[in-house]
């Protein structure tokens, strides 16, 4: 079987490995003109490690780790008050999202076709297939098109329709970019919080360089998704007049060339297929970065995705219905961890000991969801 999977960060090649593995043939387009760069830390907890185990690369994941340590909350002046606990913001493993796509794609470019450059622009299904057009390349046919296309998943309004049908808005805003170490953190991070607003800052890169984001609170804003300019406007706005390091973060991001924007918001559906078309990771079930959980989702819907495709030998129907009622729980778990991380994201400033129970009682440590792994591929590691 030919499958198409729109999207090459995290989701899409690792369901690409999968496919490969069970003898499907996949096919990536990715509208970014080659693997995306730059991005924040994520992290892997519980059961994604297994599938990075299975897919023979948790010992490269883990000579990627940040080895981040507890990081300063500080006021306005720089002065340190309390200490945020890794456990809250690291997972058990962390590395940098550009680090980890890098990796996913090394590990399968050599068997698997990838199209930078490009999207769906249409999707017509059939008893037999899917006709698909590209905004550039020549018209194919697929015999099945998962979208792995994240939160704005096209993929998702061509076949399920609009975005606004599916969101939920978590009333936080944040932009993320690179910049100098110029504080000279050394696996640590530093964090500003009031009222409505937050930043932080981090090593990354053996202290070698930083990243940062800030974040505000706001109902849902309209703007030009592709207009980076217009966005760093509305953020310099918001954080106008704020103390700390925010004059010296607003200037680093009028000049950052990986500068992300975009809302916290989680995706909510009945259902993630409809005929031959299917969705994995955030354009499909994304429970915002609140949750800590996004990377670790999308690998492990990946490997249960294929796994089903493979034991219902390419039947799509019944191995899509498997797939849901496999990650289904999984999921809502983790959605409502999400939603319960926004409303109480905006800390103001809180004691060291409010910290400590948030950290001995995290949601996304203590309480989400185990999913048991079925082995799907005895033998394992594609080669």
């Amino acid at each position: 079987m030919n499958i198409l999977i729109s999207g090459a960060s995290v989701a899409g090649p690792a369901l690409a490995y999968w496919l490969r593995h069970h003898g499907f043939t996949p096919t990536v387009v990715e509208r970014a003109p080659q693997v995306r760069a730059g991005g924040y830390a994520v992290d892997f907890r519980g059961e994604a490690l297994d599938v990075l185990d299975r897919m023979g690369l948790l010992e490269q994941v883990k000579a990627l780790d940040t080895h981040m340590g507890d990081a300063a909350m500080v006021d306005r002046d720089g002065n340190q008050y309390a200490t945020l606990p890794a456990v809250i913001f690291a997972g058990d493993l962390e590395v940098l999202k550009g680090d980890l796509t890098h990796l996913l794609y090394e590990a399968t470019r050599h068997g698997v076709e990838y199209i930078f450059g490009d999207s769906i622009a249409t999707l017509e299904q059939d008893a037999d297939g899917v006709h698909v057009t590209f905004e550039r390349g020549r018209p194919r046919r697929f015999d099945l098109v998962v979208g792995a296309d994240g939160l704005h998943s096209r993929t998702r309004s061509l076949a399920f329709g609009p975005e606004e049908q599916f969101v939920r808005h978590l009333g936080i805003y944040t932009a993320i970019f690179s910049l100098p170490n110029y504080l000279g953190l050394r696996n640590t991070g530093q964090l500003y919080s009031v009222p409505g607003r937050a930043a932080n800052i981090f090593s990354a890169r053996d202290n070698t360089e930083a990243r940062a984001a800030l974040h505000f609170a706001s109902g849902p804003l309209a703007y030009d998704r592709y207009d980076d300019e217009q966005h760093k406007r509305i953020v310099a706005e918001q954080f106008a007049g704020q103390g700390w390091q925010i004059p010296r973060l607003l200037k680093e991001m009028s000049t950052a060339e990986d500068f992300f924007f975009d809302a916290n918001a989680q995706i909510e559906m009945g259902r993630w297929s409809s005929g031959r078309v299917a969705l994995l990771g955030d354009a499909g079930y994304c429970s915002a970065p609140t949750s800590g959980r996004g990377t670790s989702q999308a690998l492990i819907g990946a490997y249960i995705l294929a796994g089903e495709l493979a034991v219902a030998d390419g039947g799509h129907a019944a191995a899509f219905e498997a797939y849901e009622r496999e990650m289904r729980g999984y999921v809502t778990e983790h959605q409502q961890v999400g939603r319960e991380g926004a409303e109480r994201f905006f800390m103001g400033t809180p004691t060291q000991e409010v910290l400590d129970m948030i950290a001995a009682n995290a949601p996304e440590v203590a309480r989400a969801q185990v999913i048991k792994l079925r082995d799907y591929a005895p033998g394992l590691a594609v080669k």
